[in-house]
């Protein structure tokens, strides 16, 4: 295997001859945990979405387990992906197992009906993520924690080698947001995975990541946790302080002259 799942050189992204990222050079080792932190519009979906090969840079090279992310892409395996909004419509009457079985169409095909062997992959990582039970349910009647692990189990049924997610946390509370870095982190012990996560809840990634990447344009810090004061200030351009409470979340806050 591998020993660099990620590997990125002088990367730039501009839209409209805006740069979103540049100068980003990133090498991710295979089998690690990596959270993504920055303020918002620091380029974190344009870094995933050049990995995924959805984006083409402007200029820079980038590879994925020593491939091209677009070769990749068109073969539909090797990395799964959780987006920022996995439904249009959340409310939309479909089941969990059949929003499961969408992660096979990129090895069945649009127009090809799941087989055996699909439903059977569908149900074994349903059960990775702890809701065997739920399959028949609508996804819009169980909570946003379930449905956040629909969707990895989604991304699962691809049989990736690299889990990307996209703030998978994002508008849940304290207790399921912790449930879901507990599981991640599960999955990649069990299934051998590489991880990358963006999500803004830095007490989460600090407690359970190997690395940390704080990215604003550019990469600004790519170390193991924690990080101190002056990398997050870098980062995120603004003071900030970075609290420890033992196992109360590590929170940043803004600075305030008295």
């Amino acid at each position: 295997m591998a020993k660099t799942a990620v590997d990125i050189r002088d990367l730039w992204v501009s839209y409209n001859g805006v740069p979103v990222l540049e100068e980003v050079n990133l090498e991710i080792e295979t089998g690690k945990y990596v959270g993504v932190l920055g303020p918002n519009g620091a380029g974190k979906s344009t870094l995933l979405k050049v990995i995924l090969g959805l984006i083409a840079p402007t200029r820079g090279q980038v590879q994925v387990f020593g491939e091209a992310p677009q070769k990749l892409r068109r073969r539909g395996e090797v990395v799964g992906y959780l987006p920022q909004r996995p439904l249009g419509n959340p409310h939309f009457p479909v089941s969990v197992l059949d929003v499961v079985l969408m992660g096979r169409y990129g090895r069945v095909g649009l127009l090809r009906r799941p087989g055996p062997q699909d439903l059977e992959s569908a149900m074994k990582n349903l059960e990775r993520v702890g809701i065997p039970h739920l399959a028949t349910r609508a996804i819009g009647e169980i909570s946003g924690g379930e449905q956040q692990r629909v969707f990895i189990a989604r991304a699962l049924c691809v049989e990736p080698r690299l889990l990307v997610l996209d703030e998978p946390t994002v508008s849940l509370d304290a207790c399921a947001q912790d449930d879901v870095f507990e599981l991640v982190h599960r999955l990649k012990e069990e299934l051998n995975l590489t991880v990358l996560m963006v999500s803004h809840d830095i007490g989460g990634v600090a407690r359970h990541v190997d690395d940390i990447v704080c990215i604003n344009r550019r990469i600004h810090v790519h170390q193991a946790p924690p990080i101190g004061r002056l990398a997050l200030e870098s980062a995120f351009g603004c003071s900030v302080e970075y609290l420890f409470h033992g196992e109360i979340p590590h929170r940043v806050v803004k600075v305030h002259d008295d």
